[in-house]
């Protein structure tokens, strides 16, 4: 599990209690911090302290929105074979783990899907401290049909064929890193996410249009236990104005049929070998 986190530990405090109610244990958790200062740090130390599960927590300097980079390098520390990416500030359902695993099949990356919490019900979760991530999926149902979140359906196990969650094997719109698994010998095909980003947005669309190009395809993971995103407004003051460049790489990737990173983990690795 790779979660990206910055400057919230209130939020990333229920993402990580979240996942000790996971029903599948087997997993490692590995913070991509992009530049937290020290309650995040804190925060980390105490909850590997009291749990058993195994925490690594990467941290680089703030210098501006570089998720790209936070994510290579908490990647850089796994130990696993497949990697899970969400946000620090989307909780996970007690079946979240065991779908991603089930859902996993070499060759394929898996894009599941969110659930955005309405900005008074998640006022109340953090000052009733509530465990909703634990709730029933009935009561979450019950939830998004009175206005607390959207996509109320995405808490009914729907079945789906293997058929339609390939049906958009191709296709690397609307993939998010909220919530995506890779295999790593996948992750490093391609050489993990572009470095070139900085600045919020796309980085996600050229990591994924890679994966595509170098022939691993997408499975959806509808109606499968979604991440739970608690309400935040849309812009972090300081975090503005570097991703101004970004829709000139992603056009000139769109451009080639490049596959590989231009500042990928390979980069990163090369420098920490010295």
């Amino acid at each position: 599990m790779i979660i990206t986190t910055y400057n919230w530990p209130q939020a990333l405090g229920f993402v990580l209690r979240s996942l000790e109610y996971q029903t599948d244990k087997n997993f490692e958790v590995i913070i991509a911090d992009d530049g937290s200062g020290p309650d995040t740090k804190q925060l980390i130390k105490i909850f590997s302290d009291t749990s058993e599960i195994t925490v690594k927590h990467f941290w680089h300097e703030d210098d501006g929105f570089r998720v790209a980079a936070a994510r290579n390098g908490a990647a850089a520390l796994a130990e696993g074979d497949y990697f899970v990416f969400i946000d620090g500030d989307c909780c996970l359902m007690p079946s979240f783990i065991a779908s991603h695993r089930k859902l996993a099949e070499k060759k394929w990356f898996v894009a599941g899907r969110r659930v955005y919490l309405k900005k008074r019900f998640t006022a109340k979760i953090f000052k009733k401290a509530w465990r909703f991530f634990n709730w029933p999926s009935c009561i979450l149902f019950i939830m998004g049909l009175t206005g607390q979140c959207n996509r109320p359906f995405q808490f009914l196990s729907i079945p789906q064929s293997n058929k339609a969650r390939k049906k958009q094997a191709k296709k690397w719109e609307k993939v998010q890193t909220c919530n995506l698994g890779v295999w790593k010998e996948d992750f490093y095909g391609v050489d993990g996410f572009d470095e070139s980003y900085e600045g919020h947005g796309l980085e996600d669309s050229d990591f994924t249009v890679r994966l595509i190009r170098s022939g691993v395809h997408r499975i959806d993971a509808d109606y499968c236990s979604p991440v739970l995103h608690l309400f935040h407004s849309r812009s972090i003051p300081g975090r503005e104005g570097k991703e101004l460049k970004n829709p000139e790489y992603f056009q000139k990737l769109l451009e080639s049929d490049r596959f590989t990173a231009v500042q990928g983990i390979s980069c990163r690795l090369s420098r920490e070998s010295f």
